[in-house]
């Protein structure tokens, strides 16, 4: 009964939300944009950055252009560095307390983003009851609130150099500053959430979890669908939804769900989708309809967004695209201002603009995650894509994949490398590549250009690794769990030629 309660005014308080404070912001980016905007300067007057760029003399979005140079994490670092070992007022006003880790990759370098109070807030819980609003929206039949929301994150630890602060994976940050009474609503409990060994977690999630009334699911795919295994094999079933018979969500993010698909529908053959873009920089989209992959750009969230020609994104002070004058179909490099103190932050992200009012996108692939070794400019939604299709055209089921160029060498061609991990693996692997070859062309004009009679590129190279190969890597490297992933492209032979000497000896 009291679920029943809960649920019916759950479902009314956000269905007011979204009518009342979602969908009034939609139609007029521009006013928003350039009330976050004011915000954050106004905001940024007293702290080191902002006297160092001279914030108390900017009036409009060309002077800070022009004041504030773009910046990698490598530039901002030492900024951030001052934050780490407690000095306030640094990049945004006040204390800092608590720190986002995130590689963004499987690289060794870890990055450590700032997250304040008011991007935690303003930001990434803001945009979470928004997004719950949209989904109540669309879905009025939804019954979540008569069961739990299941999390898979990761942990966190004291700041080596500062003990007063502490930095861990997105999800264990926010998990752990979440309201008390959110408790109540979701599973696992803390004691289990944050465990920082990922194999006993994933054992003790599993063994919890599996006698919960789970009826959401957030986090990664890839970490979603070991646990899902590892549940749906303690039980001896085939379909998650014979475990948890109220399940009727997943809202996944981080990487790109296209290649998953199958593996979802068989593993979970009635649940609904729902993708979010919620970074460790801050909480941007996430999708509003479910029959469009979309996802609505979060204008009204502490975030001032500037859109960069990818022939640009190398400049310290890039030509910015205003929201005006972007082009529907075009892709653009994000750059970010937040109240969690980064100014004109290159993420790394490229987005592909899809409608204008309101504004949605598509994640196009990492600014440095493509293989254009020869002028084919092959980004991750091309490969995403022509892998879904040859997967539905074999019926196999994919784990991960990832790939790099083959340099020339004499009068041979060039070409494109693969390993690929299947859970179940086609009859025939040589014309599983033959349709991704074939889709890749068909989807990307540059790449079939270079196909053509094989002048630039030859037909693809690729090497089918055992079951847990990737996922041994992860191991070996340290990053199992979270918001870890295998880079799917890359545009140099570093990370191929290292998997390559793992597969030699598996």
């Amino acid at each position: 009964m009291l679920l029943s309660i809960l649920n019916y005014f759950g479902k009314k308080y956000f269905q007011n939300r979204y009518l009342k404070q979602v969908l009034p912001w939609q139609n007029q980016p521009i006013t928003i944009q350039n009330q976050v905007f004011n915000y954050l300067v106004s905001n940024a007057f007293n702290t080191h950055f902002g006297k160092d760029h001279l914030f108390p003399k900017i009036q409009t979005i060309k002077d800070f252009q022009k004041n504030v140079p773009v910046r990698t994490y490598e530039a901002f670092y030492p900024y951030i560095e001052r934050i780490l070992k407690g000095e306030e007022n640094v990049l945004w006003k006040g204390k800092t307390t608590w720190f986002a880790k995130s590689s963004g990759t499987t690289n060794a370098q870890s990055k450590f983003i700032p997250i304040t109070p008011e991007s935690l807030n303003d930001c990434h819980f803001k945009a979470g009851k928004d997004m719950l609003a949209t989904y109540f929206y669309y879905y009025p039949d939804s019954q979540l609130y008569k069961g739990k929301a299941l999390s898979i994150g990761g942990s966190h630890q004291i700041n080596p150099l500062n003990k007063h602060s502490q930095y861990g994976d997105l999800s264990a940050v926010l998990i752990q500053n979440m309201p008390f009474f959110y408790e109540f609503f979701r599973t696992p409990p803390k004691t289990i959430a944050l465990m920082s060994e990922w194999e006993t977690k994933i054992e003790a999630m599993a063994n919890y979890t599996m006698k919960q009334n789970v009826t959401s699911i957030a986090g990664v795919p890839t970490w979603t669908v070991v646990l899902l295994q590892k549940i749906l094999q303690k039980n001896r079933k085939i379909h998650i939804q014979e475990v948890w018979k109220n399940l009727e969500v997943f809202f996944h993010g981080a990487v790109s769900f296209t290649p998953y698909k199958q593996t979802f529908n068989t593993l979970a053959p009635k649940l609904r989708y729902m993708e979010i873009y919620n970074a460790s920089e801050g909480y941007f989209a996430f999708q509003t309809e479910p029959t469009d992959p979309s996802m609505l750009l979060l204008l009204n969230h502490g975030v001032f967004f500037e859109f960069i020609p990818l022939n640009q994104i190398e400049k310290e002070f890039p030509d910015s695209i205003p929201i005006t004058d972007l082009e529907i179909g075009k892709t653009y490099a994000l750059v970010i201002s937040t109240n969690g103190g980064l100014w004109r932050y290159a993420i790394g992200d490229t987005i592909t603009i899809t409608q204008k009012k309101p504004l949605k996108i598509l994640i196009a692939g990492r600014t440095k995650h493509f293989i254009n070794a020869f002028g084919e400019e092959l980004m991750v939604g091309n490969t995403d894509q022509a892998i879904a299709y040859a997967c539905e055209k074999t019926q196999s089921i994919l784990v991960e994949y990832t790939a790099g160029p083959i340099y020339f060498q004499d009068s041979q061609a060039g070409g494109h490398e693969w390993i690929i991990e299947f859970e179940k693996a086609p009859d025939n692997v040589y014309y599983f590549f033959e349709l991704v070859d074939t889709k890749l062309k068909e989807i990307n004009s540059d790449y079939a250009a270079k196909r053509y009679h094989d002048m630039a590129l030859q037909f693809p190279k690729f090497h089918v690794a055992p079951k847990g190969f990737f996922y041994q890597w992860l191991k070996q490297k340290g990053k199992l769990g979270g918001q870890h992933k295998v880079p799917r492209l890359n545009n140099d032979r570093k990370l191929i030629d290292e998997l390559l000497q793992l597969l030699k000896t598996l």
